[in-house]
């Protein structure tokens, strides 16, 4: 009996803390305050909204949102803010989108580690058929996959995208 209870300790430490709950996040995710984001793109763009939707599809371990600021103390916290999302161009004219975030992961109180990530994005095929809100969600989808690999071994310091 002494043996499985050992084996058993022995797989919850090698699993990397598997009990220790979700990784916490705000969504929708906040907007920094010193944006310089449209009028139009917040009103009209779902984008703190998508990034922590595409960070949970993406990284490999479970997310739970929150609706306010996430307690840092305890668990687990990835705090996050939109810094920019440019809008030039259109669909005749031909697209030139980007979106920058930036974060931090802290475990327990303490950061663990933070980023910067920026995606640019043309439209890619058909970008004439695209909306501007559709072009800054490719590019709101990228950053969310950067995160869910950054998340996978965070890095101090790491610039994240293009």
């Amino acid at each position: 009996m002494y043996g499985k209870k050992m084996m058993a300790i022995a797989l919850v430490l090698a699993s990397g803390g598997a009990l220790a709950g979700p990784l916490q996040m705000q969504r929708p995710v906040p907007l920094a305050e010193d944006n310089d984001i449209s009028q139009a793109v917040k009103q009209e763009c779902a984008l703190g909204e998508q990034l922590a939707d595409f960070i949970k599809e993406y990284a490999q371990e479970p997310v739970e949102f929150t609706e306010g600021e996430p307690d840092t103390s305890n668990g687990r916290v990835l705090k996050l803010e939109i810094v920019d999302a440019v809008s030039m161009g259109n669909a005749f004219m031909g697209h030139q989108k980007s979106t920058r975030v930036r974060g931090t992961l802290y475990q327990d109180g303490e950061k663990v580690a933070s980023f910067k990530a920026r995606r640019n994005s043309m439209g890619g095929a058909f970008a004439g058929f695209k909306g501007s809100c559709s072009v800054l969600g490719r590019t709101i989808k990228v950053v969310g996959q950067d995160i869910g690999q950054w998340l996978r071994a965070p890095v101090d310091g790491m610039n994240l995208g293009d």
